[in-house]
């Protein structure tokens, strides 16, 4: 007898990053081994780099790679240290209801 799927409960989760068109954005995190695999899109009509990821409830670390620089999310004020003597964005993705 098969037992039923589980819902994995993740969410969707839509990242933003503003700057000027022609860059090279990359988002990289503790969701993904800080690797950069998840390129962003720019969007003209709202002009930011975008991206959309499927993350389990958590809270999770990450920057934005743009032309090989390390940013900050400067939209979120959340942020910790990350023991190399700089900050990393936090998001908490929350629970379904």
């Amino acid at each position: 007898m098969n037992s039923p799927k589980k819902s994995t409960g993740r969410r969707a989760v839509i990242f933003e990053f503003e700057d000027a068109p022609g860059k090279t954005v990359f988002l990289a995190g503790s969701f993904n081994n800080w690797q950069m695999t998840t390129r962003m899109n720019y969007k003209a009509e709202k002009k930011v780099y975008s991206c959309r990821l499927l993350l389990e409830p958590g809270d999770y670390q990450y920057k934005f790679v743009v032309d090989g620089e390390w940013r900050l999310d400067g939209a979120n004020s959340c942020f910790t240290p990350n023991g190399f003597g700089e900050l990393n964005s936090v998001i908490r993705v929350e629970e379904r209801k």
